[in-house]
């Protein structure tokens, strides 16, 4: 699991979520009009490297043995402390507004949820995670995944 992981995914501008992502409603709609190609392009270049990343209040990071998002969910608030991670890549792939299609190469322990918050926040209008799939971690890559049926077949020679 502590392998170098890579995404492909989706961030809609112009809103947020309390969980980051499409488990909680959007809110707090924002104007995202004035966004252009260059700021979106631009925008990446403040998460590559080595970066502090305050996690998702809704992980399942534990506080005193109970996870953060079983405490979120009772309306307990927890300062989340920074975590340091490292983003060898961030590439936008394709840009239908208000929607914004990216590639991430990351380390373990990355929050993409939160890296489409803070994206979002940069720009100025808020961003939540629409989409999101994980294309490769470690040597391990979906390409030369086995689907179910293949998997059963290989079981039965």
């Amino acid at each position: 699991m502590a392998q170098e992981k890579k995404y492909t995914g989706s961030i809609t501008l112009g809103a947020v979520t309390p969980t980051y992502d499409l488990e909680s409603l959007p809110e707090q709609q924002k104007d995202f009009s004035f966004v252009t190609n260059e700021m979106l392009q631009s925008a990446t270049e403040k998460f590559v490297g080595d970066i502090q990343q305050l996690p998702p209040m809704f992980s399942a990071i534990k506080k005193d043995g109970v996870a953060l998002y079983e405490l979120a969910r009772r309306g307990e608030e927890v300062e989340l402390k920074p975590r340091s991670i490292h983003i060898k890549s961030f590439e936008i792939t394709a840009i239908e507004l208000p929607v914004v299609h990216f590639k991430v190469v990351c380390s373990t322990g990355t929050y993409i949820r939160s890296l489409a918050n803070d994206y979002g926040a940069a720009l100025g209008c808020g961003g939540y995670l629409s989409s999101l799939c994980r294309t490769r971690i470690g040597e391990f890559k979906n390409e030369d995944a086995m689907g179910m049926e293949e998997f059963e077949q290989s079981l039965i020679g």
